[in-house]
């Protein structure tokens, strides 16, 4: 994205002096594979794409009852925490 955004072509050599910039260890295979993978690639059109809205579905009912559950859980869990601190004060 850096390199397209500033008009530069995604080359193996760009890439790695980017990397290499921002002091990470340069794998030669995935810079070959990533540069591989982009060849041909209208960015532009993926970048679009990519900022569509996403829609999330609707949870279910089944998720809604798992929730209230940990919710039982946790509240008992931190009641037995309570009780369980009020009797060390006891002793001390």
């Amino acid at each position: 994205m850096l390199l397209h955004s500033v008009g530069q072509k995604i080359t193996e050599e760009n890439v790695k002096k980017i990397l290499q910039s921002a002091g990470a260890k340069v794998d030669e295979a995935k810079v070959k594979a990533l540069v591989n993978a982009l060849e041909g690639v209208d960015i532009n059109e993926v970048v679009k794409q990519a900022a569509l809205p996403v829609t999330v579905a609707p949870s279910t009912k089944e998720e809604k009852v798992e929730k209230k559950e940990e919710k039982k859980v946790e509240e008992e869990e931190k009641k037995v925490e309570e009780a369980a601190s009020g009797l060390a004060s006891l002793f001390g």
